[in-house]
């Protein structure tokens, strides 16, 4: 049995003493000391009252930002915390100019619905054309074609970093570097990259990227996170915007005057439980080093791939490890169905129509739990154990 350091972390993890915690690219699993932080958050608001916001919660924002800065190349300062990534795709839309000939967006069919919502209906609205470049084969997308759609009339190339239904790694900083030649910007959704793959902005060559720590990063619901490059950000400003971008929030003035940093993205009110829970989780990450997740990430979604394979299934996910993130995806008969009873069965995995079951190990996932998801596929559809799922009503998560 090879031997694996990152196990040393499993006890980080309540639950997976409870189960087997395969779906990391959804929801990663909550670190034990999530509970101690929200009471940290209790506690203050409990004795200080009003008092709180001047004690923490104001600065909450950039300083939980910066405990995402190491983790995609970025210093201290240059990352601000969102209530979600629709809004600080939709801050960075707004920041920018789209008058002729500087008028286009190039994106992909293949990114999130959520960003492409953002983009399709608000982009218009700000003068922009919205030109988006379609996968072959429903799992990559082509450099060459996504470079050959980026010109003279490009403003903004929005794309993600990883595509979240096939894993598929786009080759950001060769696409980057075209967008650069051409004078575009860049603005990275890296939601599905961030905790599972080595991120670095500024080798990259983006202008803007965001994230969250829901899924790789374990930091639960409502930590969304926007860099912007310093550069950039020193120039442009974003129309979305909210009293906590304001150099002086607190005069109350009638004209915005906009914060230096990574404070200018920012909108109203800040939720702080989020950002409470949202630090524990990319502290681990730091700790166990995301060079040994990702060696680890690629050998276990190898051999799911092989386990896979050798049953006839098909994948849903790149061959090519350099262009695979973190999550396989395999369709097996019944697959709706199998996937309920997996569940039922205490093997956390999701499933989604059109690429099958998808399973994502992480960084605390073991060999043996890799091997056991799919011997209990075997043994589900050996038994027709999924026909007591058949014609269920189901929700798709």
């Amino acid at each position: 049995m090879t031997h694996d350091p990152l196990l040393a972390f499993r006890p980080e993890f309540p639950i997976l003493d409870r189960c087997t915690y395969l779906v990391s690219n959804s929801l990663g699993a909550m670190p034990r000391t999530v509970p101690d932080r929200l009471a940290e958050y209790v506690d203050l608001w409990a004795e200080r009252g009003v008092r709180a916001w001047a004690d923490a919660w104001w600065r909450m924002p950039v300083a939980v930002g910066d405990e995402i800065a190491p983790l995609i190349g970025a210093a201290s300062g240059e990352v601000a915390m969102m209530p979600n990534v629709s809004n600080a795709q939709a801050a960075i839309l707004s920041a920018l100019d789209y008058s002729a000939p500087r008028d286009t967006i190039v994106m992909t069919e293949m990114d999130f619905p959520s960003v492409r919502y953002v983009y399709d209906q608000l982009g218009p609205r700000l003068g922009a054309r919205i030109v988006v470049v379609p996968s072959d084969d429903g799992v990559s997308i082509d450099a060459d074609r996504l470079c050959a759609a980026i010109d003279e009339r490009t403003r903004l190339v929005a794309i993600s970093h990883v595509l979240f239904r096939s894993a598929y790694i786009v080759d950001v900083a060769r696409v980057a570097a075209h967008a650069r030649a051409m004078g575009a910007l860049v603005a990275l959704d890296a939601f599905h990259s961030v905790g599972v793959i080595p991120v670095d902005v500024r080798a990259i060559g983006a202008d803007f990227l965001t994230g969250g720590v829901l899924k790789w990063l374990c930091g639960g619901p409502g930590g969304c996170f926007l860099w912007a490059s310093p550069e950039l950000s020193a120039r442009v400003a974003p129309a979305l915007t909210g009293w906590m971008a304001h150099t002086r929030p607190f005069a109350f003035e009638g004209e915005m005057d906009y914060a230096a940093g990574a404070a200018r993205w920012l909108g109203g009110t800040p939720g702080i439980p989020a950002l409470y829970a949202a630090t524990e989780g990319p502290r681990i990450v730091r700790r166990a080093g995301i060079e040994a997740i990702r060696a680890k990430s690629i050998r276990q979604t190898t051999r799911l791939i092989e386990l896979a394979d050798a049953r006839g299934y098909p994948v849903t996910a790149p061959r090519d490890a350099n262009r695979r993130g973190g999550t396989v995806a395999f369709d097996v008969p019944h697959g709706a169905d199998v996937a309920a009873e997996l569940l039922a069965r205490d093997v956390v995995i999701d499933y989604r129509p059109g690429a099958g079951i998808r399973v994502a190990p992480h960084f605390y996932t073991t060999d043996a739990e890799v091997e056991r998801l799919v011997h209990e596929v075997d043994d589900i559809l050996a038994t027709d154990a999924w026909r007591k799922h058949e014609g269920a009503r189901r929700v798709v998560t």
